[in-house]
């Protein structure tokens, strides 16, 4: 017999998020999780990073083209690839939903496993130690994440010099090359490449490798919104311009030409791998400087920061490209 699925409005707040963080697992660090009015986490005196993030329905996704475990899964990349971008290991994370009057309990559950699974992966010490339910017109997700710096300074997007290297710490172009397959009026190309989609779906920031490698960061942060953009946000920051090569990105290129061909021959239509590679975001990988010298594995130096102002590419200027979310 099948097991009933009522409506979330049906259960009410308190009992639905119940049931739906059933499975959530505590940390020794959370001190008190969810229920009570506030959480309390211990974090022995260390700084604290903060980070939030809203995702909403019809804007930063599609609920037809993300299941809810999807959606749990990214909500907690985006987070912990802030945090982790300070130089901070994410610790604990509030999340904030608001979903509509047609929801039922096996979406919110499969979400609360989403956030759990993103936890396990990507932040094995965090926990998820509450939130907020209600309903709306359309499916809100906020999500607050806190990191311990274990007495490390903050890595800020200001420190790059003259002199640094720049380097990227993740894949770059994937999540948007994904993103155009699952978008193609023919589905079949979706999924000839999962990998490609995967990224999309549910982004796997590689924190363990960037928080092994921050000895000799100067400047850091989190590619979503996609390497020109980003690049721009640090060279601003930082009163610095930074000089990217074309030759360092191809490889980043050549694995997504082959999706390229897969769209032309069903349309026609001639997409570069490049344009993934600067302007697409939600790879959630990071962008860094390094002090001369230093060499971080799994870093892939792509340019130099130099005097002045401005991202330029193969010496000529680049303009920002990617997402905004405001503005879409």
């Amino acid at each position: 017999m099948q097991e009933p699925d009522p409506l979330v409005i049906e259960i009410g707040e308190l009992e639905a998020i119940k049931i739906a963080t059933a499975e959530f697992r505590q940390v020794p660090s959370t001190l008190v999780g969810p229920g009570d009015d506030a959480a309390v986490v211990s974090l022995a005196g260390s700084d604290v990073v903060i980070t939030t993030d809203t995702m909403i329905d019809g804007h930063d996704f599609r609920l037809e083209l993300s299941q809810p475990f999807d959606l749990g899964f990214k909500a907690v990349a985006t987070n912990v690839s802030d945090v982790a971008a300070m130089g901070a290991k994410p610790v604990a994370l509030v999340v904030s939903l608001a979903v509509t009057k047609e929801t039922r309990m096996s979406w919110l559950k499969e979400f609360a496993r989403g956030l759990q699974a993103g936890c396990d992966q990507l932040a094995p010490k965090a926990a998820i130690v509450g939130g907020d339910l209600a309903t709306a017109d359309q499916v809100l997700i906020a999500v607050t994440a806190h990191g311990e710096l274990d007495g490390r300074k903050p890595i800020l997007r200001s420190g790059a010099k003259p002199g640094d290297h720049i380097a990227v710490c993740g894949t770059l172009g994937k999540a948007a090359a994904g993103l155009d397959l699952m978008l193609h009026e023919d589905q079949s190309l979706a999924r000839s490449y999962p990998e490609l989609v995967d990224v999309q779906l549910r982004p796997m920031p590689p924190m363990e490798t960037l928080l092994a490698g921050l000895e000799g960061i100067t400047s850091m942060l989190d590619i979503s919104d996609g390497l020109s953009t980003d690049a721009a946000r640090v060279s601003k920051a930082s009163s610095v311009a930074l000089h990217i090569e074309s030759a360092k990105l191809f490889g980043f290129a050549a694995v997504l030409e082959q999706a390229a061909q897969s769209m032309k021959s069903r349309d026609g239509v001639d997409r570069d791998p490049m344009h993934w590679v600067l302007n697409g975001g939600e790879d959630h990988g990071f962008l860094v400087t390094l002090q001369p010298g230093v060499s971080a594995k799994g870093f892939k130096v792509i340019g130099e920061v130099k005097e002045g102002s401005g991202v330029f590419l193969d010496g000529a200027p680049l303009q920002p490209g990617g997402w905004d979310s405001v503005t879409g």
